[in-house]
């Protein structure tokens, strides 16, 4: 019989966290890097005393807000590339359904987090306990049955030895390159405090290296012989460039061959923006050059990307009646869409087998030259939107042209939702593969602050600056607290446009009145500075673009985060460049305005209709 140890539930699971490494560049690590942790009555007692016993071989984290923590865990796995990840515990209840959100973030880009939610009795002797939802016909639903759709792999533990099947699951969801999402193990609170005698063997360490699938080999040929034939040949370079850590790969591979390079959201900064075949940013908040690429385009080989409707521009972008989609994803369910000639294997590998089976085209020279004068357009483009005003009401696009060029060599954005992440993916100029950290697959606003304090965790050896809009800012700031007593320094740029600048412009463009998104003139102005003070930054205003230029060099040797608060306008954005976007208008209004917008829009789909 087996040799084993007696220990709770809690215990066993800290225990067989702290026994999983992996190995980054040579180096072996633990694989889970440490727990955010909020507690309260459902896992203070259990968890929380596992945690205590072990802290020094597994860090606990305390954050302030229980989707935040999930974000800065979330935002910590993909700047390293889904090597190691964090897990987050919350009490039953509100603690829990607050991390909701963020699962549904990690779920939508494919990006690993354990969560470990307090669940309600097991044994249900005193329900309801407190915060428990109550489904009056099934006893067996509670609050954390919420992340079952939103979750790559779900548990609820009810009984201390089922650890032994659910947490190898576990792990292997949070390590897979195909299956790789959020895992939630629903822990109900009498079971955490439950022991069991538990096999020794089961703790003993074990070293997670990454996988590298490889693509069949009759699904190469046929890329192989669609690549030869192409005379129009263009690669959208998608996150799964990054996780495969091809971006020198496929550096090589546009060089050699000579095929222009267009990145989504996930996947900007796998070529440096000056690389000769970069031809920027793809899609709805695309560059003229990569558009009009897209749209001639006979041969697309889609590398580690799901292919969203902003990539596509709603399924309009492509539209050369001959053209040949190839889908390279180690998912299959995201390698196949739109019809694609399925390649299903890491990038990385994938690139390598090709570039071997491939030899440089001839014949292109005249594509080539039409590459180069699209590139420089677009560049040109840039410089006129990114250039510095002393206008009190800069645009976003100003102001990100100024961050840029102060952040220096080693420095990360990170941004979420609303109107900056399209001015950054258009106009930002990445230096290297890390310079560029957005969250747009789930468009979360509130993810900004807390993203930023998890690429601190995962690279302190980064100037990370959070650029983030006064909406998102007062949904979700309380993580700068955080940053704060982990002594973690983020510089954060706090663009004031009086509310939700983006989806106002969006609403008027479907013909809509300016409504409920921007703050009427008659609402005071909030003092961002001081609020940001209050939570322990340094912080002040600037008046213009030039103001907060120097303002950035000059705090980047401070160790305290900062936040630079700057008014902008809240009605410009960037007109060059961009695509069609559905976004449906109503078909009945008593607005000439929406009714003309409407016939716009039926226009549109018509001719969208005729490509497919």
């Amino acid at each position: 019989m087996s040799e084993r140890i007696r220990l709770t539930t809690s215990q066993a699971l800290v225990r067989y966290l702290i026994a999983q490494r992996t190995e980054i560049e040579g180096q072996e690590v633990p694989l889970c890097a440490g727990v955010f942790a909020i507690f309260g009555h459902g896992n203070v007692a259990g968890l929380g005393e596992a945690l205590t016993a072990s802290r020094d071989a597994l860090p606990t984290y305390r954050a302030h807000n229980e989707q935040g923590m999930a974000h800065a865990a979330i935002a910590f796995a993909k700047t390293l590339r889904r090597r190691r990840f964090m897990a987050c515990t919350t009490s039953i209840g509100p603690g829990a359904t607050n991390m909701v959100t963020a699962a549904a973030l990690a779920h939508v880009n494919r990006l690993p987090v354990l969560l470990l939610p307090g669940d309600v009795f097991a044994s249900r002797r005193p329900d309801p306990v407190l915060q428990q939802v109550e489904d009056f016909g099934d006893p067996t639903v509670t609050a954390n049955d919420c992340f079952r759709p939103v979750s790559r792999y779900w548990d609820r533990i009810s009984r201390p030895e089922q650890l032994l099947r659910s947490l190898p699951r576990a792990l292997n969801v949070l390590t897979d390159p195909a299956e790789c999402g959020p895992v939630t193990l629903a822990l109900p609170q009498d079971v955490q405090a439950e022991a069991w005698d538990y096999p020794i063997s089961f703790f003993e360490p074990r070293v997670h290296r990454p996988v590298q699938l490889g693509a069949d080999r009759h699904q190469l040929t046929a890329a192989v012989e669609a690549i030869k034939r192409a005379k129009q040949p263009l690669i959208i370079a998608g996150g799964g460039v990054h996780y495969a850590r091809a971006c020198e790969a496929l550096a090589g591979f546009a060089s050699r061959l000579g095929v222009p390079v267009a990145e989504t959201q996930a996947g900007k900064g796998a070529l440096r923006w000056d690389h000769p075949w970069n031809v920027g940013s793809i899609g709805v908040t695309g560059s003229s050059a990569a558009n009009e690429l897209a749209r001639d385009a006979d041969v697309i080989v889609a590398i580690g990307t799901r292919l969203q409707d902003f990539t596509t521009a709603s399924a309009s972008l492509f539209r050369n009646p001959e053209r040949t989609l190839i889908g390279i994803n180690v998912c299959r369910f995201d390698a196949e869409k739109f019809g694609a000639l399925q390649v299903q294997g890491d990038a990385l590998r994938t690139l390598n087998e090709l570039n071997a089976a491939l030899e440089p085209s001839t014949t292109r020279d005249g594509y080539a030259a039409r590459v180069r004068q699209l590139v420089q357009a677009w560049r040109s483009s840039v410089d006129v939107a990114v250039a510095a005003s002393d206008t009190t009401l800069p645009s976003d696009a100003q102001v990100l042209g100024a961050v840029n060029r102060a952040i220096g060599a080693n420095g990360t954005v990170v941004c979420a939702a609303g109107g900056l992440p399209g001015e950054l993916h258009k106009l930002w100029r990445a230096q290297d593969s890390d310079a560029y950290h957005l969250e747009y697959g789930y468009s979360c606003m509130g993810y900004e602050i807390a993203g930023g304090l998890g690429v601190k965790l995962a690279r302190p050896d980064r100037n990370v600056v959070v650029m983030v809009g006064d909406g998102s800012y007062l949904m979700m700031n309380s993580e700068i607290a955080t940053a704060i007593a982990l002594n973690l320094k983020l510089s954060i740029v706090l663009l004031d446009n009086r509310g939700f600048g983006c989806i106002n412009r969006l609403q008027k463009s479907c013909g809509g009145q300016a409504f409920n998104n921007l703050l009427d003139e008659a609402v005071p102005a909030i003092d961002f500075v001081a609020h940001a003070r209050s939570l322990g930054a340094d912080s002040f205003r600037v008046s213009n673009v030039g103001e907060l230029e120097r303002a950035l060099s000059e705090t980047r040797v401070k160790t305290r985060t900062v936040v630079i608060v700057i008014d902008t306008d809240p009605h410009h954005s960037t007109a060059a460049g961009g695509a069609w976007w559905d976004v449906a208008v109503p078909a009945v209004s008593s607005s000439g305005d929406v009714t003309a917008a409407h016939e716009r829009y039926r226009k549109t789909l018509r001719d969208v209709s005729e490509l497919e």
